[in-house]
């Protein structure tokens, strides 16, 4: 049975789409037919990682939701642009970067049951295994409908005292949503750490489970965003900690 991921955080910066990008890679790279959905709409961004120039984007998620096309039309097979290799396939559905097409959305809004139904429709018409949902960051009702029908959220914190409390917020409201599975992944946690003792603490304060500790890494600032991570160093042990998440999800 298909598996819908949300990949959320409660604020901006924690490295959502990064993580979503190679999560989402690891896991194509196992074998499995991979969707990911931009659904960052007021900030899209993750095409770049799949190495998705906009003047390729003929089609977006903006289009589905106003009707002009089928969200099967926005759907890219991003695999070979991020070297996948293998029987495993990777999809992606950006939103419009353009100023005009985000400003009509900000303005207007979207159905947001139309949202909803775009993703079913992608997983049957695409024969997916998986896929992720790349949301926008902070609480909102385009939010929750994400949060509400996945499988599985994993939710995006650092060690940073703000994370922690808008994450106490945001784990309070999936487990009102009734969300069926939840993840923490602490991100860009300092060297200086010991992160198994900060792995403790935050499933101590969240009563939930953390896939994964991702420590500060500037190597992956050195990437700027152009590629996946987890492809160009496989052995790292960011990508390393990376495939710990993606068996969890695939055993799950």
């Amino acid at each position: 049975m298909p598996k819908v991921i949300s990949i959320h955080s409660y604020r901006g910066g924690t490295g959502k789409s990064n993580f979503t990008a190679n999560l989402s890679t690891t896991v194509a790279a196992k074998g499995y037919r991979v969707g990911v959905v931009d659904t960052d709409v007021p900030s899209p961004g993750i095409h770049n990682l799949f190495c998705l120039e906009p003047e390729q984007m003929d089609k977006t998620l903006n289009n589905y939701l106003w009707g002009e096309s089928g969200i099967e039309d926005a759907a890219y097979d991003v695999s070979a642009n991020v070297g996948l290799t293998g029987n495993g396939k990777l999809y992606l559905v950006p939103s419009s970067v353009k100023a005009d097409d985000i400003a009509r959305i900000l303005k207007n809004g979207y159905d947001v049951k139309l949202m909803n139904d775009g993703f079913r429709r992608l997983v049957k018409t695409l024969e997916l295994d998986y896929l992720f949902i790349d949301t926008h960051p902070g609480l909102s009702k385009e939010t929750f409908l994400s949060i509400a029908i996945s499988h599985i959220l994993i939710l995006i914190l650092r060690p940073d005292k703000q994370d922690y409390q808008g994450t106490a917020v945001t784990v309070d409201v999936a487990r009102q949503l009734n969300v069926r599975k939840m993840l923490l992944a602490v991100n860009k946690a300092h060297s200086k750490l010991n992160l198994e003792a900060l792995k403790q603490k935050v499933e101590e304060t969240y009563s939930e489970t953390v896939a994964g500790v991702f420590p500060l890494s500037e190597d992956i600032v050195q990437l700027a965003s152009e590629g996946v991570f987890c492809v160009k160093y496989p052995e790292h042990p960011v990508s390393q900690e990376f495939a710990k998440v993606a068996q969890q999800l695939i055993e799950g």
